[in-house]
This record gives C-alpha cells, structure tokens and sequence, in this order.
C-alpha cells in the first residue's frame, strides 16, 4: 500500500505522464536460492524474470517489510537468486527506498541496510522514508499516508527521484 500511495503521489504530482508497473514479490515464489541449487538447474527463470523487470525501470520505488529486523525471507531469497545473475540487479536505476512497519521504528533497520548496501547492487539511491506505527500512520481506508509531517517527507523524496529523472 506505501509504495502504491508513493506511486501515484509521484504520478500526480511529479510525473503525469510516467507509466507505473508494480512488481509484486508474490509472484516470484522460487525454490530457496543456493550456489547448489543454481549450479544443478541454472537460473530460476522467475529470477531472470524479476531480474528483467528491474532492468527496464526507469525509476524504481520499493517498499520494505521487516521481519526480525531484517529483510523478508521472500525478498532476500528473490535478492540472492537476481544477485547471482549479476550483482548490478538494480540496474544503477535512480531509487527510492521505502520502510513501514507496526512498531515505532519503521522498519528503520531494514530500510538502513538497503540504503547501505542497495549501491554495492546496483541502486542508485536518492531517498528513503520510514513509516513507523503503519496502523495509525497510513489511512487504509484512503490508501494514503494520514500524518501530514510523513506526507511532506515522502514529498520531498519524491521531488529527488523527479529531479533525477527530469
């Protein structure tokens, strides 16, 4: 839902004539990755497919949950089986990475560690923003952030992706 909201904020304001895709992690279910695995069957071609969508963004905005404070097991397993393509898997594509989770913190661990990590593989990023306490911080209802100081933010690192892809 952030990265759908984040999304079409982007669109309205920024990008009126961008053409969004959104990539769901769901339909990239996969064997878990292991050099084994991929040295007796080669790549998974979700892998290559999901690598392939990431290589024809021009932009790329993903939301992250945490689980354990770090990333999903369904992301991580998608991450190591594209990484093992090429550890480009983002492309150098110009990257906002988003974080949202129940708790006070907002996924601040997990959101970190991309924004650290993300340029080693690829992203080329321009911004972040965390959400915490996601239940009382986004309107479901809406389908838009509720707090007007988050809204602001995710405002102003959308204006550095628009800024990059201008």
């Amino acid at each position: 839902m952030l990265v759908e909201h984040a999304a079409e904020t982007y669109v309205a304001e920024f990008a009126p004539s961008a053409d969004i895709e959104y990539v769901d992690l769901n339909d990239f279910e996969m064997p878990i990755f292991s050099p084994e695995r991929r040295s007796a069957h080669g790549i998974h071609p979700l892998a290559q497919a999901f690598f392939d969508k990431m290589g024809e963004a021009d932009v790329i905005m993903m939301s992250l949950a945490e689980y354990n404070g770090s990333f999903t097991a369904a992301f991580k397993n998608i991450f190591d089986w594209a990484s093992s393509i090429d550890m480009c898997v983002f492309h150098k594509c110009p990257t906002l990475v988003l974080a949202a989770s129940p708790g006070p913190r907002g996924a601040q661990h997990v959101l970190n560690t991309m924004v650290e990590v993300g340029p080693f593989f690829g992203a080329d990023v321009k911004g972040s923003l965390s959400v915490p306490s996601f239940d009382k911080t986004f309107d479901i209802a809406q389908k838009k952030l509720a707090s007007d100081d988050l809204s602001r933010n995710l405002r102003v690192e959308l204006n550095k992706l628009n800024q990059v892809s201008a």
